[in-house]
């Protein structure tokens, strides 16, 4: 395997990597900001009511989009093993 090869191959994970996240991270730093703009507002600074909301988010976009992340994953693997044998051999 050349190393233009494993750079290709390292590309490729990086990017199903950082699409895979990128919703969770978003909405996950969307619903922190909603939080903690809330709380300043409100002058609130009890720990829990910024966690268990924002686990509770976490949470349920992983139980939707399972789908999804699931596709995206056996895509990229099914993918990987079909040229396994250009890359080992």
């Amino acid at each position: 395997m050349t190393p233009d090869m494993v750079a290709e191959l390292l590309r490729q994970l990086m990017k199903e990597s950082m699409i895979v996240a990128a919703p969770l991270l978003v909405v996950t730093v969307a619903v922190s900001f909603v939080l903690s703009l809330v709380q300043t507002l409100t002058s609130l600074q009890e720990q829990s009511l910024t966690t268990v909301p924002r686990l509770a988010v976490v949470a349920l976009l992983l139980l939707a989009g399972m789908p999804w992340f699931l596709g995206r994953m056996a895509h990229y693997t099914v993918g990987l093993l079909e040229n396994l044998r250009r890359f080992v051999g």
